[in-house]
């Protein structure tokens, strides 16, 4: 901000002397007569630099951006007529030789009076709109940032609402998992509470970043994935692949769990075979995941899970990667498929 002002303060002065210079600048070479310069120059441009900050700094703000237009005209109004009948004085009282040669010049080829009046009070107008202009783009450019940080700060609330929907989803899921194995098998009961617990850790402490190594990631699909493979029968056939080298990559947290969690929820039978498979593959800084599974919808009155994996994922992609992202979804032959392609850059 100190420097900002330090610019806008030397920007002024610059234009300011150039704008007193001009007359010598335009005549260079050329004897010039302080009298005139004074009188047609620096007077008119020191009653511009008024009209200009005065409306700058003073009356655009309390009468014209207000709506007190007509109050704001009158006022400058009167500052023009004022600084015009100033400037006729100071030229007959201080400069009489040039005001009894300017009256020659009336009474011969000059142009008539009250053509003179316009053209000068048109002069005085000049700063005034220029002042105009200046404020109101200093107000559009200031909306504009409050619009814009306005439109992040509801961004951001609305990913965190998501994520905080996600957690206790995620967790509720996995809950019911382990409990179907409590009484059937309470050793892997036990191996998925532990697992559990590291995949909540990763999801409490390290998902808060907005960006997380695609790494990071494609481990915790595999833990989790693990975790969900301890209660389905020996007729599901779960196939996973994953990029084994690191990338540079970083993407959103847990975009992708919300599919594996659908195609363990509506992919799985327990009295016939059925079939997972899930891969992950990147070209480039694109991501391109993909499940397929069998379809086998859930029952109405069935409430595992509670049916916003996907709804949270596709608002997600679009606060997040709007127009960068392709999501299709597709039921062929009794397989249901889905596609995800993310542009991370």
């Amino acid at each position: 901000m100190p420097n900002n002002t330090k610019i806008t303060t030397f920007s002024h002065l610059l234009v300011w002397v150039v704008l007193f210079s001009m007359p010598y600048v335009l005549s260079y070479g050329q004897e010039q007569e302080i009298d005139r310069v004074i009188a047609h120059f620096w007077i008119p441009l020191v009653f511009y630099a008024i009209i200009f900050y005065l409306n700058y700094f003073f009356l655009i703000d309390r009468f014209f951006f207000t709506k007190k237009t007509l109050l704001f005209v009158i006022i400058n109004l009167g500052i023009i007529v004022l600084f015009l009948l100033l400037r006729e004085q100071l030229e007959n009282s201080f400069f009489q030789d040039i005001a009894r040669k300017a009256a020659k010049d009336k009474d011969g080829a000059g142009p008539p009076l009250k053509m003179f009046i316009y053209v000068q009070s048109l002069s005085y107008l000049a700063p005034l709109l220029f002042s105009i202009a200046i404020k109101t783009t200093q107000q559009w450019v200031r909306t504009e940032a409050e619009r814009k940080e306005a439109a992040h700060f509801k961004l951001q609330s609305e990913l965190q609402h998501l994520h905080y929907q996600l957690q206790p989803h995620f967790f509720f899921n996995s809950l019911n998992n382990i409990y179907s194995l409590v009484d059937v098998s309470p050793d892997q009961a036990k191996t998925s509470i532990h697992s559990l617990s590291k995949l909540m850790r990763y999801m409490l402490y390290e998902t808060n970043m907005e960006l997380v190594p695609l790494s990071k990631e494609v481990d915790f699909m595999k833990k989790y994935i693990e975790l969900m493979k301890l209660r389905v029968s020996d007729k599901t056939k779960v196939t996973y692949n994953f990029p084994t080298e690191n990338t540079d990559i970083q993407i959103a947290p847990l975009l992708f769990i919300s599919l594996i969690e659908n195609a363990f929820k509506h992919g799985v039978s327990a009295t016939k075979e059925s079939l997972i498979d899930i891969n992950l593959t990147c070209k480039g800084k694109t991501v391109m995941f993909t499940v397929v599974n069998d379809n086998l919808p859930k029952a109405m009155d069935d409430k595992s899970g509670s049916g916003i994996g996907l709804q949270n994922l596709e608002k997600r992609l679009k606060l997040l990667y709007a127009n960068k992202f392709k999501f299709e979804k597709l039921t062929k032959d009794g397989r249901f498929s889905v596609h995800l392609e993310i542009e991370t850059a």
